[in-house]
Order: C-alpha cells, then structure tokens, then sequence
C-alpha cells in the first residue's frame, strides 16, 4: 500500500470523527502554542534587554567596590571606602586605552519645589559622565570644570523627575529646588531615555557636580563607584586590564592580594544577562512542553480506541490481503497526521499568544525559525512515540478473530 493511499485513508478517518479528533490535538496545539509562545517571548525579552543596555553604551567600563569581608562574613560593598578621587586621576593619567573617565557617588533623597515633592537618586558625576553614559541634554547644559571645583549646587534632571516636580512637557531651567534641604539651581534636563530591561527607570535621577554631592549631600570622602569608557568596543578588553593594573598600583595590593574592587565591562553584562535571559527561556519552555508530553498520552489513548472500534475493519483488510505492516503504518499515519496537524494549529496559536502578550508587557515577541522547526520535529517524534503501541496492537490482531470481533 502506498504512502498515498495511507494518507487518504487516514484523514476519512479523521473526518468521520471531527470533534474527537480535535479534541485529541487539543493537548498537542496547547503544548506547542506554549512552547511557540515562551520561546518567543524569552527570546524578544533578551532582545530587548540587548539593545536598551547598549544604548549606554557597549564600551563603557564600570568600576566597583569589591565585597568587605569580616570574619568570613560578606558585608556588601555599599559602604566600602576603597575608591578614591585619586584612582580617577591615576586613569586619566595612565589610561591609553580609555576614552574618558568619570567618578560617581550616589546619594538618595527627597526633592522638593513648592507643594511638589519626590524621592530620587542623585549621581555625583563629572562632565564627562553623559558622554561614557550616552546620555543627551535636551535644554540647558552641562556644569562645567568651575562647578565641579567650586561645589557648586547646580544639577540636571531626568524626565520622570520633571514630570513628578513640574509636570509633563515642562522645562524648568533657571528654577531652584530643595535636595535635602539644600537649594539647587536646576542648570538642564536630560532627554528621555525611557525603562531597562530589567524594568528600572533610567530617567528618575539627578545629577550633580560629584564634589557637590560629595561633600554637601553624602558628607563621604570616597567614591562609591568609577565609570569609564574605552576608546572602542574592540578595545574593551584591554581597556579593563589596563584599569585593573592601574588601581592594584594605586591601591598598593601586593601579588598575594585579591583585589578589592570589581571592573565589569558592558559587553560583559549584556552577556551575562543575555545568558539568564536563555536559561530562564528555556526553563519555561521545558515547562510548557509538559503539556506536549500529554497531548501524546491523549493521541495515544485515542488510537487505542479506534483500533478497538475499527477491529472488525483491521480483520476485513488482513482477510483479502492485507499484511501486518501495511496495517501498523495505516494507523502510524493517522497518528502521526493528528500530531503535526495540531502542532501546525499550535504554531498560529502560539504566534497569536505571542504577539498579545508582547503588547501587554510592552517588548516585541520574537518567533524564531528554530522554535518553529524544533516543534514540528517534536510532534512528529510524539506521533511516532506515542502511536507505535496501538498500531503494533492492531497489526498483530487475529484475522479471524477480528472478523468475529462485536
């Protein structure tokens, strides 16, 4: 019997049992419609999350605190007073391979103008801050050197913290707010840069000449972080060995000392993230795909039944001719066609489920090729997997006894 007869027999089959035959590629389209669906998302989530993290950037270089430790104990790195001014000088100096150098100290709290009032964070930076950051002024400008020297209390806002003081659309340079109790002449904003992928705002944030902050607003005398950019993304590498040399010789550790700060490159985060973002894909993709492992049991349970029901029909076809073989693939066939069948209608459902729910967390679902050849690959496996028994059982039947078969 040829693979078109097979076919054709096969969906009469199918067509004399719409319903039931739908109802059992129910679990195969729910399990690839999850799959397809999951996938997609992960996969524009780290998309996402790629292209946001290298608007900032992808040859800044970061420098951090490394964790205190005490009695074995992690005390975070938070209060850790290792970063000097000092290792900023030193990097400027030595650093060929940096493009600009920028020292960052953090301070929270409440800003206030008239009756309006918000909780921030304002960064202590140098001029050279917006350019490793990719940040643009949209009014106004920058401080300058002077400022920097002199303390002076000028800063430059965000948009989320000129919507939440002022309202939106408004350009409040030249006006005077309260950090802490402290006026501070509002000297620019920053345009919009709009949610990480990881959901963080990157606009609710001021910033400020870090001496100001420095001394006026954090009273500290070190910093709690360095930021830097390499003259290029290819020279990222030698730009953070270049920073670690310099700062284990301003630091004096000696060759039997760990270092006790931390360098991070952006590339280097946007692959750890991206890396994440995969195993967290693929934990629920592997999730969803239970529901193909039922779907199976399903399609399985109901060739079970239809060789029970067409058992007289197995013993008409064995009785004029037809051999065991021809029988296990006739049913194989139908297996396999209810399988792919449905993954077919589970690949338009998991598309639909895709594209809805990247509008509603607001990123842009990505279905990949990959995903979807893997999950017709999958259900034909399960076709074959699941449907083998029941047609094996049904090419061993007993002519005879098949015949006699009420």
């Amino acid at each position: 019997m040829n693979y078109s007869n097979l076919f054709r027999i096969a969906i009469r089959a199918l067509m004399r049992n719409r319903l039931r035959a739908f109802l059992t590629m129910l679990g195969i389209i729910i399990g690839v419609g999850s799959v397809i669906a999951m996938l997609a998302i992960g996969e524009g989530s780290k998309q996402s999350m790629r292209t946001q993290m290298s608007s900032m950037g992808t040859n800044m270089v970061m420098v951090m605190p490394n964790f205190q430790r005490r009695g074995g104990v992690s005390l975070g790195a938070s209060n850790s007073t290792v970063l000097k001014y000092s290792d900023v000088v030193a990097l400027r100096n030595d650093g060929d391979d940096l493009a600009a150098v920028s020292p960052e100290v953090r301070a929270s709290g409440q800003v206030i103008y008239g009756n309006q009032n918000t909780q921030t964070t304002i960064y202590g930076v140098s001029p050279e801050y917006l350019g490793i950051r990719k940040l643009v002024i949209k009014s106004g400008r920058i401080f300058n050197a002077n400022e920097v020297k002199s303390m002076a209390k000028v800063c430059i806002l965000g948009q989320t913290v000129v919507e939440n003081l002022f309202g939106a659309g408004a350009d409040p340079v030249g006006l005077s707010i309260r950090i802490k109790n402290l006026p501070f002449t509002i000297i620019g904003t920053l345009e919009d840069k709009g949610e990480t992928g990881m959901g963080q705002d990157q606009d609710d944030l001021i910033l400020a000449p870090y001496t100001t902050v420095q001394r006026r607003l954090a009273a500290i005398d070190y910093l709690n972080g360095i930021n830097a950019s390499a003259v290029s993304e290819e020279k990222s590498a030698d730009a953070m060995k270049e920073v670690e040399e310099t700062l284990r010789r301003t630091h004096k550790l000696k060759d039997s000392e760990e270092n006790d700060f931390r360098v991070m490159s952006q590339s280097e985060l946007i692959q750890t993230v991206s890396s994440i973002s995969d195993i967290m894909t693929i934990l629920l993709g592997a999730i969803a795909g239970i529901s193909l492992l039922v779907g199976g049991i399903g399609i399985m349970n109901i060739m079970f039944v239809s060789v029970t029901e067409r058992t007289r029909e197995i013993g008409l076809r064995m009785s004029i001719g037809g051999r065991g073989k021809d029988i296990l693939k006739q049913f194989l066939v139908e297996s396999m066609l209810l399988s792919i069948l449905g993954g077919a209608l589970g690949v338009i459902f998991g598309y639909l489920i895709a594209e809805l729910a990247g509008s509603l967390m607001s990123i842009s679902a990505l279905i990949t090729t990959q995903s979807v050849v893997l999950s017709f690959v999958v259900c034909f496996v399960i076709g074959v997997f699941f449907g083998w028994y029941p047609a094996r059982k049904a090419s061993n039947l007993n002519p005879i006894d098949a015949l006699r078969y009420e």
